[in-house]
């Protein structure tokens, strides 16, 4: 179960401002493209769960992840979500976006062996519903690692802060407290 605190921020200028705050606890940035899938009838967003493929390119080893999300609940910037992820070889993962029946034949991953089994998924059932690209930038602020996105969807951009977190509601205060302090807005 992944339990994350999560902050829309309102525009660029608030990022901008957040993120040159956090400069002396910058750790990395990240680039990453964020491709969907689903079956022809949309089964997997009915059942409330999202299967994604992130690539992590712009640095000296990029990689990719496959994911599985599932029933999310968000409630007052906290969210919870069920959440298995496992590496995908980047070609491999690549060749699956203008294919999407090639991650059906992935017979390692646990992650296609359960969209097989627990959602009936078979044959060519997959389509690719394309994504979005984001610009993180993570720090570690005060014990906590914050991840500070810059997200691109083609027709907009978007603001956020990420903080996974075992303890999610002194995370969100802490954060709160210090976005209020600098007078930077966020819902």
């Amino acid at each position: 179960m992944e339990v994350e605190v999560k902050l829309r921020l309102p525009d660029s200028t608030s990022h901008q401002k957040l993120t040159q705050l956090l400069s002396h606890f910058h750790t990395k940035t990240l680039l990453q493209e964020n491709i969907f899938f689903d079956t022809p009838t949309s089964h997997l967003s009915s059942t409330r769960s999202a299967l994604r493929l992130r690539f992590y390119t712009g640095h000296s080893s990029p990689h990719c992840i496959l994911s599985l999300k599932s029933k999310p609940h968000l409630s007052a910037g906290i969210a919870r979500i069920e959440e298995d992820e496992e590496p995908i070889d980047p070609t491999v993962a690549r060749a699956a976006v203008a294919e999407p029946w090639r991650l059906l034949s992935l017979s390692s991953s646990r992650i296609m062996k359960k969209v097989k089994e627990e959602f009936g998924v078979g044959g060519n059932g997959l389509d690719c519903l394309g994504g979005f690209r984001n610009v993180r930038n993570v720090f570690d602020w005060k014990g906590l690692k914050l991840e500070v996105d810059e997200t691109d969807y083609g027709f907009g951009t978007s603001y956020e802060i990420e903080c996974e977190s075992e303890e999610p509601d002194r995370a969100k205060g802490m954060i709160e407290e210090f976005l209020n302090a600098n007078g930077i807005g966020y819902s």
